[in-house]
């Protein structure tokens, strides 16, 4: 049996876009909700010093951000490094508004484990029957 559900994504795409970043850089990420409700976003993982208003925990530290507004997020990345993930911290957004951050190492240092040969893009998901 198959049936259609809505839902919220960013820049019309599940998951939303990756963000590619180095160690030490600060992110200034521009949300436009055209949602019927107020999300925030979280950026799991990263620390934050000195920045705690733009993490995310709805009604913690910050307010959602209404429908129809935008709301920019200042993200200060400090000892990070890796693949970490963004997500709607809001209820029922967070099933499907989520993506990557890949926090390469700052412009002049090298990884602090062997270099990947690569990158490999995995789904994960449960099939439903």
């Amino acid at each position: 049996m198959c049936n259609t559900s809505t839902l919220l994504v960013v820049n019309n795409s599940y998951p939303g876009p990756e963000i590619r970043v180095h160690r030490g850089d600060t992110v200034f990420v521009n949300v436009h909700n055209r949602g019927k409700y107020g999300f925030t976003i979280h950026w799991h993982g990263v620390k934050q010093p000195r920045n705690p208003w733009f993490d995310g925990p709805e009604f913690i530290t910050q307010c959602p951000i209404r429908p129809r507004t935008n709301f920019t997020y200042k993200i200060i990345l400090s000892e990070e490094i890796g693949t970490l993930w963004w997500h709607a911290h809001s209820d029922w957004t967070r099933g499907s508004v989520h993506g990557a951050i890949v926090i390469l190492p700052a412009e002049n240092e090298t990884y602090p484990f062997p270099t990947p040969d690569g990158e490999q893009t995995i789904i994960l998901g449960k099939d439903i029957f």
